[in-house]
C-alpha cells in the first residue's frame, strides 16, 4: 500500500500546480501540533478553498508525524494559501506551508 506523499506518480495528480486537466494542487504543511487532525487542518485552510487534507501518521503508533498535505482546486488557491498561512499559528505552533514536492521511490 502506498500513501500519496510517498509516490510521485500518485494517481497522475499534479503535485505542484494545476495541469491542463484541471487536477488538484497540493501544498506541504509542516510543524503541525501532534493533536491536529484532518478536519482541524482543513478548517484552518478553509478561506483558501481547501478541497481535502491529509496528515501523515506513524505506521506503528498511529500518532501524527507533525506534517500533512492540503489539496486545492487550482494553483492560484494553493499559492494564496502558501502566502497567507506560512508562519501562522495553528494549535500553538507556527506552521511551514510550501509547495509539495514529489518524493522519489525508494
Amino acid at each position: 500500500m502506498s500513501a500519496p506523499w510517498w509516490d510521485n506518480d500518485y494517481n497522475g495528480r499534479s503535485v505542484s500546480g494545476s495541469d491542463s486537466k484541471g487536477q488538484e494542487s497540493r501544498v506541504y504543511v509542516g510543524n503541525l501540533p501532534y493533536r491536529a487532525d484532518e478536519r482541524s487542518l482543513k478548517d484552518s485552510f478553509a478561506n483558501y478553498g481547501a478541497v481535502s487534507s491529509e496528515i501523515a501518521v506513524d505506521r506503528e503508533t498511529g500518532r501524527s508525524r507533525g506534517f500533512g498535505f492540503m489539496s486545492f482546486q487550482d494553483s492560484k488557491s494553493a499559492s494564496d494559501a502558501i502566502k497567507g498561512m506560512n508562519g501562522q499559528d495553528i494549535g500553538g505552533r507556527n506552521v511551514t506551508v510550501q509547495e509539495a514536492q514529489p518524493r522519489s521511490r525508494r
